[in-house]
């Protein structure tokens, strides 16, 4: 298998709602896009499934040292070999592949979670990051798409901890700042528990607000010239919009109700978006997350 069928495996096989946006894409620009998130995907296996730090951290040293070798031509593994090709056909900046793996560091590292400033960090290094390499893909000509990228990444990742929150639990993670959680007189136990009390319920809904504000703040910073080359990035926000509104369907409580899309839905969610930006454009139409 050569690298870049690796990659792409990588990404459809991970189940990721990314893959339906890159659908659409021109070969070049879905080879690149597949060759990061291929990266995500195996750095975040590492902090997600390895328990062992003492295994853990020399994985992601490994990949630390994967992307600078990548950089200068010399990648070992075939994620590192498609990321040096994407490097040379697109701006990519290596100091923010390292800021991934910071952010996994963190998960690693079993970093708590105790102000919203923590969860900021987290937050632009595990998602707005990605959305900052992705529009260098994607291609942009206005600063302020950049705004763009890491509004969106937040509102992306907010609407993970969500839909996740029960099984982050289960492997002893809590991504909601302790803060918040000693305000609304919620002891971790009820995570593992699955006791989506009132208190808990108004905390997921306050915390779903902040990713609903994160979205349209997203989309009021992205600029009219960038709207066509970032699609892709509104089709992501898109099938994760969904997700929002899902878990308001099940007032949050996705221990008793997980919440899930099938395949065909987010490809039915990608289609129905990237066919509405295509005739808003033309007619000058709003700027929506269709699904």
């Amino acid at each position: 298998m050569n690298p870049e069928q690796y990659c792409r495996d990588k990404t459809r096989g991970s189940g990721s709602s990314f893959f339906y946006a890159f659908l659409f894409l021109p070969e070049d620009q879905r080879r690149a896009i597949m060759a990061l998130y291929a990266f995500c995907r195996e750095v975040d296996d590492i902090a997600d499934e390895i328990r062992e730090q003492d295994v853990a951290l020399p994985k992601l040293a490994f990949w630390r040292e994967e992307v600078g070798r990548a950089f200068a031509g010399k990648a070992q593994h075939p994620v590192g070999r498609e990321l040096c090709w994407a490097k040379e056909h697109f701006p990519i900046d290596e100091e923010l592949l390292v800021e991934i793996l910071d952010g996994m560091l963190m998960d690693v590292m079993r970093k708590p979670i105790l102000k919203s400033s923590d969860l900021s960090l987290y937050m632009y290094r595990v998602a707005g990051v990605v959305g900052l390499l992705s529009i260098e893909i994607f291609g942009y000509s206005n600063r302020k798409s950049r705004h763009f990228a890491t509004s969106l990444g937040e509102a992306l990742q907010l609407t993970n901890i969500l839909r996740d929150v029960a099984e982050d639990a289960r492997i002893g993670r809590i991504y909601l700042p302790q803060e918040d959680r000693i305000r609304h007189h919620i002891p971790d136990q009820a995570f593992k528990a699955g006791d989506c009390n009132d208190g808990m319920r108004q905390m997921l809904s306050a915390y779903a607000d902040k990713a609903e504000a994160a979205y349209q703040q997203a989309l009021g910073n992205l600029p009219d010239e960038d709207r066509v080359s970032l699609r892709p990035s509104i089709v992501m926000g898109s099938i994760y919009y969904a997700y929002l509104q899902q878990l308001r369907d099940v007032e949050f409580d996705v221990w008793q109700h997980p919440v899930h899309m099938l395949p065909l839905k987010k490809i039915w969610i990608a289609w129905r978006a990237w066919r509405y930006e295509q005739k808003a454009v033309k007619k000058n139409l709003p700027l929506k997350l269709r699904f």
